[in-house]
């Protein structure tokens, strides 16, 4: 199977876990396109979505699913998403399409936490894709000397081929941490928060998946945390 036939077979897994009637979290990538694209299969069994991004609430609103405003929902039954890594323990680097802050943010606020991911994902350790940061823009050159301290190598995202920085729905700009081990997810995304400019980072360790659904050549397995 091909990486997107790998997506896709998980993206239609997930739909046992969309809750009828009920407001559901979207996530933004690859893989969340995918489940977009099922989701729409039974948009009339959900009451509407909250999306992590402006490109997913795009999408959504192209296949005519309701997207509605965070601050207007008083509860979401489950966020499903796809992740740059996982673990063993369902803690995840996420960030690389930088909608990390508002995926956080509908994570947070959500019942459950559905991962969805192709096989290739699932690591050993987190650090191997690198640790997005999303920052405020003064505070760029403070902030990448504090994660240098920390031992990665800081790099600011840019615009595709461009030199000017990569702006995010938000406002804000994205630095990439290359070269990191990271053996403690959760300590690790505690120390960045506390850095002065830090807006979020692309840590979902304090609160990871619930459940990952891994698309495998085998099938699609499901671990749960």
């Amino acid at each position: 199977m091909t990486q997107d036939e790998l997506k896709q077979a998980v993206a239609r897994a997930a739909i046992d876990y969309v809750v009828a009637g009920e407001i559901i979290g979207v996530g933004t990538g690859s893989t969340a396109n995918f489940f977009i694209d099922e989701l729409a299969k039974i948009k009339h069994t959900i009451k509407g979505t909250v999306a992590s991004s402006e490109a997913t609430a795009a999408r959504l609103a192209g296949h005519g699913i309701a997207v509605f405003d965070l601050n207007d929902v008083e509860s979401i039954a489950v966020y499903i998403d796809g992740a740059d890594e996982i673990n063993a323990g369902g803690a995840m680097i996420k960030g690389g399409g930088a909608a990390l802050t508002r995926e956080k943010i509908v994570a947070s606020v959500s019942k459950q936490f559905v991962c969805i991911a192709d096989g290739s994902k699932l690591v050993d350790t987190l650090g191997a894709f690198p640790l997005p940061v999303e920052v405020v823009p003064m505070a760029r050159a403070a902030v990448s000397r504090q994660l240098a301290a920390l031992g990665g190598t800081p790099r600011l995202r840019l615009k595709a081929g461009t030199d000017q920085p990569f702006m995010t729905d938000n406002g804000g700009e994205i630095i990439d941490v290359l070269g990191l081990q990271i053996a403690d997810p959760v300590a690790l995304e505690q120390q960045i928060n506390q850095i002065v400019g830090v807006i979020a980072v692309g840590l979902f360790a304090a609160r990871g998946a619930n459940v990952c659904l891994l698309g495998t050549a085998d099938g699609v397995k499901k671990l749960a945390y």
